[in-house]
């Protein structure tokens, strides 16, 4: 009898130790810049779009297997040594399971560091850079947000080069711009078109003049169809400025990427333009784009940007493998992470074993100019899928 008791007391100890544990948050944290920068606006996107992300994803309960889902607020003041600070923080005194972030791309290669000191999970969104999934990186980051190579691979496919094609291009000078303009240069090779000039500026620059002229002097007397490649992430006007020094007299064109809502106004300067995008809401006919886009009106009274999509895919991700991993050990969540496919605003991802980076479709599209919109509109004019463009792998997570 006092066996039977013994037995009986350990099975209810034990049960509600399991209901306490169920009970329990499953920590998140968000660590984005929110004070230093005007890409503060990437992050409030970023935000948004993962808090709708887990509500979608938990049909509104905001819960996986009966535990909340608590997220914790880190902001880097868009300062590397603020960033590894935060997120050494939110890794050990938070207990967070794992971290999404950041906003930058130079202060996020300072954050990779820490998740393998912790052996904890990074998932980088929105930041950009190949670097990210580069040699310096390591296994324990995922990447949801696309990198600098299908931001290029794609707009090279948009310029549809070939002999003919002569390009300069402008960057800002750090690791997002001088990234993307290596992945541009890779993805022109075979196809005879040429890179004759390179020009970076710093971050911040709101004077173009003398960059511009040497463009300028390096395209004007060549053969073909001329294009200035613009790849600049912040303000400054550089399109603009560059447009008012009227390169088509030398029948010089300028082509980009698109941008967030608050920018595409300044795109009505660039008629019939075409590019590459990440993401816009008009583009991506899927249910979980459907929803964004309804409830982000609903609640916003404005469509969702591409930050804001960027958002959701990473908490699409963190919601499914919280689902599909048998337990929430660092280990199991790399093996259930590595190959895994999901869907997303933009369609389904897939996050490649080798690197960890997410493949995933970009948008061709055209400048179009309707006088009733607030701002200029990339009308698709295909979706570029992610197997159309070659992707360098990053690193070997397995080696």
């Amino acid at each position: 009898m006092n066996i039977i008791k013994r037995l009986v007391a350990t099975f209810a100890v034990s049960v509600a130790a399991t209901a306490v544990y169920a009970e329990d948050p499953i920590k998140i944290a968000l660590i984005h810049g929110l004070s230093g920068s005007s890409f503060e606006a990437f992050s409030k996107q970023a935000q948004t779009g993962f808090e709708m992300g887990i509500e979608y994803g938990t049909d509104g309960t905001n819960e996986i297997n009966g535990r909340p889902i608590e997220l914790i607020i880190k902001d880097t003041q868009f300062k590397p040594d603020v960033a590894r600070a935060v997120l050494a923080e939110a890794y050990g005194d938070d207990e967070v399971l794992l971290a999404v972030g950041a906003t930058s791309s130079g202060v996020t290669v300072g954050m990779l560091p820490i998740a393998e000191e912790y052996e904890k999970i990074l998932i980088v969104e929105p930041a950009v850079a190949d670097s990210l999934t580069g040699p310096d990186s390591n296994r324990y980051v995922f990447k949801t947000s696309r990198n600098s190579s299908m931001d290029m691979q794609a707009q090279a496919l948009a310029l549809q080069p070939d002999e003919n094609l002569v390009v300069a291009t402008l960057a800002e000078d750090y690791a997002f711009g001088h990234d993307g303009i290596a992945a541009f240069k890779s993805a022109l090779d075979g196809t005879g078109a040429q890179v004759v000039a390179e020009e970076y500026v710093p971050q911040g620059a709101t004077d173009f003049t003398a960059v511009a002229e040497r463009m300028f002097n390096a395209l004007k007397d060549k053969e073909g169809r001329k294009v200035i490649l613009i790849y600049i992430a912040g303000g400054g006007d550089a399109p603009g400025k560059i447009q008012a020094m009227d390169p088509s007299r030398y029948d010089i064109e300028i082509s980009m990427g698109g941008h967030i809502l608050p920018v595409l106004p300044t795109y009505k300067r660039f008629p019939g333009m075409e590019g590459a995008v990440y993401y816009y809401y008009e583009a991506f006919e899927n249910p979980v784009n459907e929803w964004l886009v309804k409830e982000h009106e609903a609640r916003f009274d404005t469509p969702p940007d591409f930050f804001t999509a960027g958002g959701m895919s990473a908490a699409l991700a963190v919601v499914k493998a919280l689902k599909e991993a048998p337990d929430y050990e660092t280990e199991t969540l790399i093996e259930t992470m590595e190959g895994m496919t999901w869907d997303t605003p933009k369609g389904s991802m897939t996050f490649r074993p080798e690197d960890h980076q997410a493949l995933q479709d970009m948008l061709h599209f055209k400048i179009r100019v309707d006088e009733g919109v607030d701002w200029a509109i990339p009308e698709k004019v295909r979706i570029i899928p992610a197997d159309e463009m070659d992707i360098p792998v990053g690193r070997d997570n397995n080696g």
